[in-house]
């Protein structure tokens, strides 16, 4: 069966040379204003905007086009509960055995240790899965394409949605996460691959002095 196509330049903007170095400029400089934050404020924040940021995550490209990611949100406090309960117990073995001496050093800069309060305190948590095949409704399998690749894109879009939106954002990972699967109800097919915490930065927040590398250190043109 053939998919059906349209015109390509349908959805497609064309901008002046002076536009198109504008608004990269404008974008670039918003994005590195971007932080991770762990310090969350308990103020509300409407379902439809994390809604519409989930939808542009799910534009990303994946492999043969099967989406292979599922977002769940999390919101209802006894469930965040339930993760930070699983997620510092996770993390409480890492920092005390699992750790190397230069991991915890390279942390040491950051202020992380076991104790993970923002994932009760902060509005949401989505939990991100990539799915190793998908099932259709006869419970038959498909093989997913590039899915770990595929949901990395999805996320990366997701924070810049997120961010562009007013809001902040941590990127958590206690591994492993497989407390995730059975707090959350997804099936075997699916493995956590990101939780991400989600809000208002409190008031009072910090974060880290940090720099990003220059351009002439992370990019090569030939």
């Amino acid at each position: 069966m053939k998919i059906p196509v349209f015109n390509g330049l349908e959805n497609y903007n064309e901008y002046s040379e002076s536009e198109m170095k504008e608004r990269a400029s404008s974008f670039s400089q918003e994005m590195r204003k971007r932080r991770t934050v762990r310090d969350f404020s308990e103020r509300e924040v409407e379902l439809e905007i994390i809604e519409k940021c989930i939808e542009a995550a799910a534009s990303a490209p994946s492999g043969a086009n099967l989406q292979p990611w599922h977002f769940v949100v999390v919101r209802d406090a006894e469930i965040k509960r339930q993760i930070r309960v699983a997620a510092e117990e996770e993390e409480r073995e890492f920092y005390n055995k699992r750790a190397t001496k230069e991991w915890l050093e390279a942390l040491s800069l950051l202020g992380t240790d076991e104790h993970k309060p923002f994932l009760e305190k902060a509005p949401y948590l989505i939990a991100i899965f990539v799915q190793s095949y998908g099932v259709t409704e006869n419970g038959s399998k498909v093989k997913h394409y590039y899915a770990l690749e595929s949901v990395g894109i999805a996320t990366g879009i997701l924070i810049t949605a997120i961010h562009h939106c007013g809001l902040v954002c941590l990127t958590h990972t206690p591994s492993p996460m497989g407390f995730l699967n059975k707090i959350l109800g997804r099936p075997n097919n699916e493995r956590p691959f990101l939780l991400l915490v989600v809000g208002y930065p409190e008031v009072d927040s910090v974060v880290p002095k940090i720099s990003k590398k220059s351009l002439q250190d992370i990019c090569t043109i030939l």
